[in-house]
């Protein structure tokens, strides 16, 4: 019996590895003991414990395989209760994680009543024990545990795992002695072998599952970070995101940031409102560049530290303390990732904060100089025409084409401190528009014949097909005039001579449509990409021989923008080109 025993025990543990080949022939063994066997009783526990044991191997949930481990072994052996009991991750000590009766219901903490002598003697020997009658055996008579709780029929078995004992599980008899046979234990051995088997499984799984589960959340965690960090580039906002984050992710007591300011950690944000710390190990920290996990002495607290770095270079210091308890892998894993996302946010505020700075500064400066120039300029002009008028005596040919010269240059500066005047107010958003329902005709016929004498200049032929009912649109009607001077001055400079320029409107989804064709020197596509940036003029020769600064576009793009149109062009080199740009229909009873 006892090799047909070892047999179906090595069969079971080849079954739950290698599926039906093994299964089929344990049950032909089992069926060979119910054959040979004179009692049936045997053969039919060890085919109860086969069916278990496949019954076992198939789920990964960790409690129903020990609630289903704790019962089977109670009918298999007869036992009035069972216990099983797991070795604590990461140490030697024994959990119960289940007692069962043979009604399989869970025992009350009160009937939690079992040999611990047997327990060690198992864990110690790593083989099984089995007593027909604990009051009387030598080995646990005097054990307290069994005289207390008058324990009588005993067996227990480790459960054994690629070699290590992961546990143990145990089954007795209070009332009786004797009920227990060398049979049951070599049978409960089989089990233990496939119930510590499945058990490692569901412990892995169940290990794997919750890893799985944390790594999830975390990933969740630092995705609604990023959301946070990146929704405003204020500095000060990200520094409090972060310490919020170091705290509530590593289950901290306190914590504070400190930046790095001239190779120096300079204290910029603290939970407890002072630094705890003691100023050594914050420099320590910073010149290693790693983290810094250490106990403090005097407080028995525990401080962990990681450096914020970009490129080599340490940003600032996130450090947190534990009062109770020390910081373990994870949470040092979760705060050098929170460290990684906030040195991006910190250096991002930075780099925004430079870009505003920046922009100020240059707004002050062309406010400064653009008021600075149009007082001279004004003087230059009146006197010019003053002199021009002969006010100051009679002017001759020669003279008057330098005064034509000192006035073309002075209004082209004049433009020019315009045009960064508007430039530097829409940047800053200090300019205003005041939109009120305008008709487009009405400006649109004012600028041409404002700018007829230029295009007659070059025998240019201005062709207006517009609508007698065209609607009004929204626009600042002082900006319109502007937007539309810009355009059709270009649409003249860029068209050679006895070339001709059509205006032809259309009406789309709630907009205006106004489109300005030329037969001018057309666009390339690298020039099209370009053209309505701050300072961008075309390379053609033809185009350089034209007055411009490269700005006119561009205050037209972001007036236009400011009104709630847009701009574009088609074009192609040496083809002319299609401006056109939109404006919002007025809805009725809009002034």
């Amino acid at each position: 019996m006892k090799s047909t025993y070892t047999h179906l025990e090595r069969l079971l543990e080849e079954a739950s590895e290698a599926g039906e080949t093994y299964a089929s022939e344990a049950l032909r063994l089992l069926s060979q003991l119910q054959a040979d066997a004179p009692q049936g009783d045997e053969a039919a526990r060890l085919v109860a414990l086969y069916r278990v044991s496949r019954a076992l191997g198939s789920s990964l949930d960790l409690d129903e395989v020990l609630r289903e481990s704790v019962d089977a072994v109670i009918s298999l052996t007869g036992a009035e209760r069972g216990f099983l009991m797991l070795l604590k991750l990461g140490s030697d000590e024994l959990e119960l994680r289940g007692g069962r009766n043979l009604r399989r219901e869970n025992l009350k903490k009160e009937e939690m009543e079992f040999s611990h002598a047997v327990i060690k003697t198992v864990m110690r020997s790593g083989e099984g024990v089995l007593t027909t009658n604990a009051q009387t055996d030598v080995r646990f008579s005097t054990q307290d545990s069994v005289t207390r709780y008058a324990l009588r029929s005993i067996m227990c078995q480790p459960l054994r795992v690629r070699g290590l004992s992961i546990g143990v599980i145990y089954v007795d008899n209070k009332v009786k002695a004797g009920i227990f046979s060398e049979a049951d234990l070599e049978l409960l051995e089989a089990f233990a072998t496939q119930a510590a088997v499945a058990i490692d499984n569901a412990l892995l799984f169940s290990q794997t599952d919750a890893a799985l589960a944390r790594r999830v959340t975390e990933l969740e965690t630092l995705r609604e970070i990023d959301r946070e960090l990146n929704t405003r580039l204020d500095f000060d906002r990200v520094l409090e995101i972060t310490l919020e984050w170091a705290q509530r992710g590593t289950a901290a007591d306190s914590g504070w940031i400190a930046m790095v300011k001239d190779r120096e950690p300079v204290l910029i944000l603290s939970t407890d409102g002072k630094h705890a710390v003691d100023p050594a190990l914050v420099q320590t920290a910073l010149r290693g560049g790693t983290t810094l996990h250490q106990s403090i002495p005097d407080s028995g607290a525990d401080l962990l530290i990681v450096p914020a770095r970009r490129e080599g270079q340490t940003l600032a210091l996130i450090g947190v303390l534990r009062d109770r308890g020390s910081f373990g892998q994870e949470a040092e894993g979760f705060l050098l990732r929170l460290a990684d996302r906030a040195a991006g946010a910190i250096e991002n505020t930075q780099l925004f904060q430079a870009v505003q700075l920046a922009d100020e500064s240059k707004s002050q400066f062309i406010t400064i100089v653009t008021h600075e120039l149009k007082i001279p300029m004004t003087s230059i002009r009146g006197y010019a025409d003053l002199i021009r008028q002969g006010i100051a005596g009679p002017v001759t040919d020669q003279q008057l084409q330098f005064l034509d010269t000192i006035r073309y240059n002075v209004d082209r500066m004049a433009e020019l401190v315009s045009d960064l005047s508007d430039i530097s107010r829409i940047d800053t958003g200090r300019i205003k528009v005041e939109l009120e329902a305008t008709s487009i005709c009405d400006y649109l016929r004012e600028t041409i014949a404002n700018l007829q004498p230029q295009f007659d200049s070059k025998s240019q032929r201005v062709q207006c097909d517009l609508s007698s009912d065209l609607p009004m649109v929204m626009a600042d009607r002082s900006r319109l005039i502007q937007v539309l001077t810009n355009l059709l001055s270009n649409a003249n400079k860029y068209t050679p001579e006895q070339g001709s320029i059509t205006i032809a409107t259309t009406q789309k989804e709630g907009v205006l449509r106004v489109a300005i064709q030329d037969t001018g020197l057309g666009l390339s596509e690298a020039e099209q990409k370009l053209l309505f940036s701050q300072f961008f003029r075309s390379e053609q020769p033809e185009a350089r021989e034209q007055a411009g600064w490269g700005l006119g576009l561009y205050v037209t793009r972001r007036l236009l923008e400011l009104m709630g149109g847009e701009i574009g062009v088609e074009s192609s080199l040496g083809q002319g080109s299609t401006f056109w740009f939109t404006l919002p229909i007025a809805t009725r009873g809009a002034t």
